[in-house]
């Protein structure tokens, strides 16, 4: 029945965005252990400190992230409220269809969309946004299961950096270990995505994986 719920929660929240929130959780855990390392090579590792740390950024960072996906979800409702009333409050049809055409262009799609085809489409929208009526903008039980599951995936990713400390009594080797465990989570990551994307996964793996690293390494240089 948890396991059940649990699933339940990933539901509400699209594949690319559940990656793209465990890329933000391991490029945050990598952060701290390969800056953990730097330090090590001056004044020691401090073992304890590491694992609370690299747990407490990533569950702060849950936090914030899962805050910021309900208000980013409550500003696209909103701004989506603003372009019903912008058509609505159109003054003639070419107006309207002016607004509409602006918020949805054909230029710069991954479909070469006809004019003819865009034409009636915009027509087909401008329609259906005179059918309709305004609703509330709110937050619904979705959103919030997104929220949790946001949470639960970039807490959840240092839980890999910090498990070789309790495995391996050796603080240099397991904190070797738990950099590779992560670089192969990176890997794995972009190995998904493409999955999910249509993309050639060996080669999504390998950019995702540099990627990654280019960030934490931007991150570590500027004392992140």
């Amino acid at each position: 029945m948890m396991l059940k719920t649990i699933s339940s929660i990933f539901d509400d929240l699209d594949p690319g965005d559940a990656l793209a929130e465990v890329l933000f959780g391991l490029i945050m855990a990598l952060t701290w252990t390969v800056g953990s390392r730097l330090v090590m090579q001056e004044e020691g590792l401090d073992v304890r400190g590491l694992i609370l740390s690299t747990l407490g950024c990533n569950v702060a960072w849950g936090i914030i992230d899962a805050v910021l996906r309900i208000l980013g979800t409550t500003f696209f409702r909103s701004r989506r409220l603003h372009l019903f009333r912008q058509i609505r409050g159109a003054r003639d049809e070419a107006s309207a269809l002016a607004v509409i055409r602006n918020e949805f262009p054909t230029e710069g799609t991954a479909l070469a969309v006809d004019s003819a085809d865009a034409e009636a489409l915009y027509r087909s929208l401008l329609a259906l946004a005179i059918r309709s009526e305004p609703s509330r903008v709110s937050v619904t039980g979705s959103d919030l299961r997104a929220a949790v599951a946001v949470f639960f995936l970039v807490a959840t990713t240092a839980i890999p950096a910090v498990i070789p400390f309790f495995l391996i009594d050796s603080p240099e080797r397991a904190l070797r270990v738990s950099n590779l465990l992560l670089i192969g989570l990176l890997f794995l990551t972009g190995y998904a995505w493409a999955s999910f994307s249509g993309g050639r996964p060996l080669y999504a793996g390998v950019t995702m994986t540099c990627l990654g690293l280019m960030m934490v390494g931007i991150a570590v240089a500027l004392g992140g």
